[in-house]
């Protein structure tokens, strides 16, 4: 089993600033990559940035210029820095990683966090 344990969620004013991290342990042998998805009520989930192994980023149009996604690989740590955050940012926060089990699988798997609720009022 492979678990991510999120933290970094709650609730802040429009403008301010919140990290997200994200831990991930178990069986793992290697990372290709990790990501943050977010989901409001009514609506589809979507990527909200992700890094892979490489050290690309990529970003939805929404967040650029406003988040940034780095990774700890050898903590096996992802964090999201939201910065000038705004009302339509509230949702919850999901983390996902994409990885090669140590054993027992020669393909790559995903692993979900239980999510982090991200509340930016007005």
């Amino acid at each position: 089993q492979v678990q991510l344990v999120e933290s970094g969620g709650g609730l802040v004013q429009a403008g301010g600033t919140l990290r997200l991290s994200c831990v991930a342990s178990g069986s793992i042998l290697r990372i290709n990559r990790m990501g943050w998805y977010r989901q409001v009520p009514g609506k589809q989930r979507e990527l909200a940035a992700l890094i892979t192994a490489g050290g690309a980023t990529m970003y939805a149009a929404s967040v650029k210029g406003r988040f940034t996604i780095s990774r700890d690989n050898a903590g096996n740590t992802v964090y999201l820095e939201m910065n000038s955050l705004k009302p339509e940012d509230t949702a919850v926060y999901s983390c996902n990683v994409q990885y090669i089990p140590s054993k027992g699988a020669w393909s790559p798997l995903d692993s979900w966090g239980a999510g982090t609720q991200v509340t930016v009022s007005s």
